[in-house]
C-alpha cells in the first residue's frame, strides 16, 4: 500500500513538473493520413502534404485556395483522391502522387466526398446526396 502511494506522489511531481512543458508543444492539426508503400499522405491547415514512410521532411502537395481533406491512395499508390473544396463547392478530385494539378472529378451542386478506389485503381467511389 505504501509503494503504490510512493508511486502515485512520484506519477503527480512528474506531470506537476512537464506539465507546462507539454502546454508550450505546439499543436499540430494533422488529420487523415492516408498510406502508401512509400509515402503518408495527409491534410494539414487546408492542404494536403506527403513525408516519406520512414519519415523526413514533409512537402505540400495541394496549394489551391480552397481546402482539400481526406486523401485516399489509388491501389497502386500513384494517385490521391479527395475532397476538395473550391469556388464554394465541395467535390471530388485526384492529383498524383508526387503533387500537381489536381483534376476534378465531380461537378454537381451538392457535396461529393472521395471514400475509396476500385481495386483496379480505375475509378473512385465518393459519397454524395445525389
Amino acid at each position: 500500500m505504501y509503494t503504490a502511494y510512493i508511486a502515485m506522489r512520484r506519477l503527480i511531481c512528474c506531470l506537476l513538473l512537464t506539465g507546462p512543458l507539454l502546454a508550450q508543444t505546439p499543436h499540430l492539426l494533422l488529420r487523415s493520413p492516408a498510406l502508401s508503400r512509400t509515402q503518408i499522405v495527409f491534410s494539414y491547415a487546408g492542404d494536403l502534404w506527403s513525408v516519406p514512410r520512414e519519415g523526413g521532411e514533409a512537402r505540400r502537395l495541394t496549394t489551391g485556395v480552397g481546402e482539400e481533406s481526406g486523401p485516399i491512395f489509388s491501389p497502386d499508390g500513384s494517385l490521391v483522391a479527395f475532397t476538395g473544396q473550391y469556388d464554394g463547392n465541395t467535390d471530388v478530385y485526384v492529383i498524383p502522387a508526387g503533387g500537381g494539378m489536381p483534376k476534378r472529378l465531380t461537378w454537381h451542386p451538392d457535396p461529393d466526398y472521395a471514400v475509396g478506389w476500385t481495386p483496379d485503381g480505375k475509378r473512385v467511389w465518393l459519397d454524395s446526396r445525389r
